[in-house]
């Protein structure tokens, strides 16, 4: 039998702890620790929250060309908010095999996509309604807000892209 070694102790209770900590309401991921971007950056932070769908068996894949870029706490946050709302509806809707999340500099600006290889959707359906659409529409309003822009890709059977892009300058 293999014990482990002290430094994979360590990384095996951490991911435990990790694993615990993003939980779902409602099909809502949700994270119980508080933000951290100082010491986990976005990425890390946007990280977290796919442990429910790495437990469901979702292979995520990161694509991060741009590492270590400065990005303002408010643009942060709002990517993570967006991440949130398309990884939830990933976690709740898609039944994805697979799901890429890409953090990439574009010019004077970042760029967030997360793509599934899920159930995929009909925007015209997803988003009318009493009870459909409704964080997809206020993740929309709030980044155009902020000077940004939401594109949302989806076909039935085909999976789906959400594209947000905001301004660094």
């Amino acid at each position: 039998m293999h014990k482990p070694a002290r430094g994979e102790q360590e990384v095996m209770e951490y991911k435990t702890v990790v694993d615990q900590e993003v939980t779902t309401v409602g099909g809502v991921l949700t994270d119980q620790h508080p933000l951290d971007f100082h010491t986990l950056g976005l990425a890390g932070c946007i990280d977290r929250l796919t442990a429910p769908l790495r437990r469901q068996g979702t292979v995520v894949r990161w694509d991060t060309p741009h590492w270590g870029i400065e990005i303002p706490a408010d643009c942060a946050s709002l990517l993570y908010q967006s991440a949130r709302e398309s990884l939830s509806n990933a976690y709740k809707y898609a039944e994805a095999s697979r799901l890429t999340v890409q953090l990439c500099a574009v010019h004077h600006g970042v760029r967030l996509v997360v793509s599934d290889d899920g159930k995929g959707f009909d925007r015209g359906l997803a988003t009318c309604g009493r009870h459909h659409g409704y964080g997809l529409r206020l993740m929309s309003v709030a980044v155009r807000e902020a000077g940004g822009s939401v594109d949302i890709s989806s076909t039935p059977g085909k999976g789906t892209s959400i594209t947000v892009t905001l301004p660094l300058d």
